[in-house]
């Protein structure tokens, strides 16, 4: 009988033992040994996940890191966190910024604590002065941190919303946003050169400080100023962090701006890694702030809110009609809620929102003689937008303070949610009740999302070459024009998306940033003259929305 032969190749064995050896932590070492057991006996899954693991580094890029957790340079873990820390470390210097300060935050999620303490050890070890919160913290704390403290960097140990196995790391620069090209390639250069090396060489000091409530406290001063005395406060809510670091955060900063505490989702308001009562702890999964919106039926509540675990996404609810049922609002109808309420009150500058969120925000902004200017996905463009009044990303990203926190900051999104709806109350009128108004004035802005999640992302390149080779021309019954975003145009930057778009309705297709996933994202719109029937003019919309989900779905061959 031939011999079997070795279900992993010697190369790759090699790899694997060099990589072990240096590992520091015995949790991923057993791990991996437990894998190769597997492997040599024969099993596939294990097989492949060595292979996957360690097929090659993982991909440093705008987004910073993110990845399951577990052994392999393909995946979180001490090595792979300690190569990154030191390759920003070496980026900073090489930018004449040796010695600055550079604030570490961490979220709930596993091992978030303990990366945060290599990358603290490993900045004071090459002669920054490193400050690491002592406690899980909201992302948009530490984005307020790095201009309170005047640091030139900042990391934040965190995943958002993404699965429990999951981890990731998040870096700032000293203006405050998050990092983007050529940046992330300069650091991504780095971080090859460290890992190119041993692990151990890499410099480390225990001489960083551990920051007590200061932090959080100077934040939340900033939140207090953010909504005026003499404003309303009567409003009855319920609020869930969904096992994530916005509870304590939140709480503080109702009280120092005069609002009643929430009625909180009591099984998911102590932070979890595990999210055990959620499939995807994303408000915008089906079914993430169920319990939340029983509460609220429960109690009479006014409106339910949530936020995504690290507190930088903020999601609305509201009962709708005499029944009272209650709808989430989507990301682009709280954007528009948001961007209206500051027009209202006379904030004057640049609104902005992502080329994937609704065109309702650029029209609102024109009526009031303000600018705007439509960015790229993520929060790293609209952040850097000069002279920012606000601005928002339709997944459930909301920047409404941008002089303190260029950021998505899902705390200060709460505190003005709840100020607009309690002065609506006051007035007899509720959330819903001004999305009417705004329909009526600036003509109905329907969006919706086709949304695929695959295991191979091969089939999202796949999807993404069928469309740019045979776009549509033609969509929901009107001419659309292409325009392939890979190519950059005069007002944004290349990026792997194309959109279609016509007089009433508007496509943008991107794969996800974040998470395995091809997005499509839809706009229908009815001009004012024809929206004063909202329900007619809705049904319209909708009714287009629907036609051209169904004629994406088939250009994208997933029909």
């Amino acid at each position: 009988m031939p011999a079997q032969e070795p279900r992993l190749g010697a190369e790759l064995r090699t790899r694997i033992a060099a990589w072990r050896e240096q590992d520091p932590d015995t949790a991923t070492g057993l791990a991996l040994g437990d894998l190769l057991l597997k492997a040599d006996g024969g099993d596939a899954a294990a097989t492949a996940e060595l292979v996957d693991a360690f097929s090659g580094p993982l991909t440093f890029g705008t987004a910073g890191l993110r990845a399951p957790l577990g052994p392999g340079p393909a995946r979180m873990n001490r090595v792979v966190v300690s190569q990154a820390a030191a390759g920003l470390a070496g980026y900073l210097r090489s930018q004449q910024l040796a010695g600055g300060r550079v604030l570490i935050g961490f979220d709930a999620r596993y091992n978030s604590d303990i990366f945060a303490r290599d990358t603290a050890e490993i900045m004071a070890g090459n002669g920054f002065e490193a400050m690491v919160v002592g406690e899980p913290t909201p992302t948009p704390v530490i984005a307020f941190g790095i201009r309170h403290y005047g640091c030139v960097a900042a990391v934040v140990v965190t995943a958002s919303h993404n699965p429990p196995q999951d981890n990731g790391y998040k870096v700032y620069l000293g203006d405050g946003s998050q990092i983007i090209p050529p940046v992330d390639g300069l650091i991504a250069a780095e971080i090859a050169r460290a890992a190119a090396g041993d692990l151990a060489d890499i410099a480390r000091s225990d001489r960083y400080s551990v920051l007590g409530d200061e932090l959080l406290d100077a934040y939340l001063d900033r939140i207090a100023s953010l909504v005026p005395a003499t404003a309303r406060h009567d409003l009855s809510w319920v609020y869930t962090p969904l096992h994530g670091v916005g509870a304590k955060a939140v709480a503080a900063a109702v009280r120092r701006t005069g609002f009643a505490d929430a009625s909180v989702v009591a099984e998911q308001v102590q932070p979890d890694p595990a999210f055990p009562t959620v499939a995807f702890p994303n408000p915008e999964e089906p079914g993430a702030i169920d319990l939340a919106l029983a509460q609220a039926e429960r109690i009479g509540a006014d409106l339910v809110v949530a936020n995504d675990p690290d507190a930088d996404r903020c999601a609305v609810a509201v009962p709708v009609g005499p029944d009272r049922e209650w709808r989430m609002l989507r990301g682009d109808e709280l954007g528009a809620l948001l961007g209206d309420d500051a027009l209202r009150r006379g904030v004057t500058g640049t609104f902005a929102c992502s080329v994937v969120s609704s065109s309702l925000l650029a029209t609102m902004a024109a009526a009031y003689g303000q600018p705007f200017v439509t960015t790229l996905t993520g929060f790293k463009w609209i952040g850097r937008v000069p002279g920012l009044a606000f601005g928002y990303e339709e997944a459930l990203g909301y920047c409404c303070d941008p002089t303190a926190v260029p950021d998505k900051d899902g705390i200060s999104a709460v505190v003005r949610v709840l100020a607009l709806a309690a002065e609506l109350k006051a007035a007899g009128c509720t959330l819903s009740d001004r999305l009417d108004e705004i329909a009526r004035t600036y003509g109905v802005h329907a969006t919706d999302q086709l949304a695929v999640r695959v295991s191979d992302l091969a089939l999202i390149d796949a999807a993404m070459a069928r469309l740019r080779a045979n776009p549509p021309t033609e969509l929901g019954g009107e001419a659309v024009r292409v325009l392939d975003l890979s190519l950059g145009s005069a007002d944004l930057p290349a990026t792997d998306a194309v959109r279609l778009s016509g007089d009433r309705v508007t496509v943008v297709v991107r794969p996800s940033g974040t998470e395995p996933k091809l997005k499509c994202y839809l706009e229908a719109r009815i001009p004012a003259d024809q929206s004063q029937d909202l329900a007619v003019a809705r049904v319209e919309a909708r009714g287009r929305l629907e036609q051209v989900r169904e004629e994406m779905a088939l250009a994208l061959g997933l029909g």
